[in-house]
């Protein structure tokens, strides 16, 4: 039986050297997505993904435990974050996950609800967005695709080494979403709730935008915490629990 209830989960980061956000991921599945109407992964599902031919054995056990929940009837829904917008249709319909963009726009139990990873709110991380527009250009991501996996690797290794050093010299501010950027997503889209991931600061906003109410959900990710946001018909709630 449904439960008239969709989730939404972003930055969990899984890979083989974490098994505690692994076992607490699926434990979620069984005991909180099972019989849900929908499961939104809002980006960053893994720690780093250099292509559909990705061998860790998370990305293995993950496809099947996704590809489970989805045959028994919950919509499984997943949006590109910064580690991985190489995830492609091949290992989405493995995982029995529906690609949906960045931006998108659902209507949750009634709500036209603004659905994004976050990265693209960080306005003031100049350097991050410049990365970003090269990194996700349509001939950068069909030359990566056709790279040895193992020299994939070694970029990806790279690119998570420079972005943790560029993070440590940045003042925190900047990698926060930008208020106005925040407040024209909510404008162009023309909706009251925002639900976002990749800040790791899990948190409800209230805010007005042109003198209506709105509100802004942000998820948490799952290094020494985990949780989710669920929707139902009466509104949103955040869960944040210890891992």
């Amino acid at each position: 039986m449904k439960t008239g209830r969709a989730y939404f989960v972003a930055d969990l980061h899984l890979t083989d050297e974490r098994p505690a956000a692994t076992g607490r991921f699926f434990r979620f599945l069984d005991e909180e997505a099972a019989g849900a109407d929908a499961l939104y992964i809002l980006g960053d599902l893994f720690e780093a993904w250099t292509g559909d031919d990705h061998d860790e054995a998370v990305a293995h056990d993950t496809a099947r435990r996704l590809r489970a929940l989805a045959d028994a009837g919950t919509r499984v829904y997943f949006l590109h974050g910064n580690r991985d917008f190489m995830l492609a249709a091949g290992y989405a319909a493995r995982a029995g996950m529906t690609l949906i963009a960045d931006p998108a726009v659902v209507d949750l139990y009634g709500t036209p609800t603004l659905l994004m990873h976050g990265d693209t709110l960080c306005t003031d991380d100049l350097a991050y967005q410049r990365f970003r527009r090269r990194a996700r250009h349509p001939l950068v991501l069909a030359l990566l695709r056709r790279l040895p996996r193992g020299l994939r690797r070694r970029l990806a290794r790279q690119a998570r080494a420079g972005s943790e050093a560029a993070k440590a010299a940045k003042p925190a501010a900047i990698m926060d979403v930008n208020a106005a950027a925040v407040a024209r997503a909510l404008r162009e889209a023309g909706v009251g709730r925002l639900i976002h991931g990749h800040t790791h600061r899990p948190a409800e906003h209230r805010l007005v935008v042109d003198g209506r109410g709105r509100e802004r959900w942000v998820l948490p990710d799952w290094y020494a915490r985990w949780g989710y946001v669920a929707c139902d018909a009466a509104g949103c709630t955040l869960r944040v629990e210890p891992l």
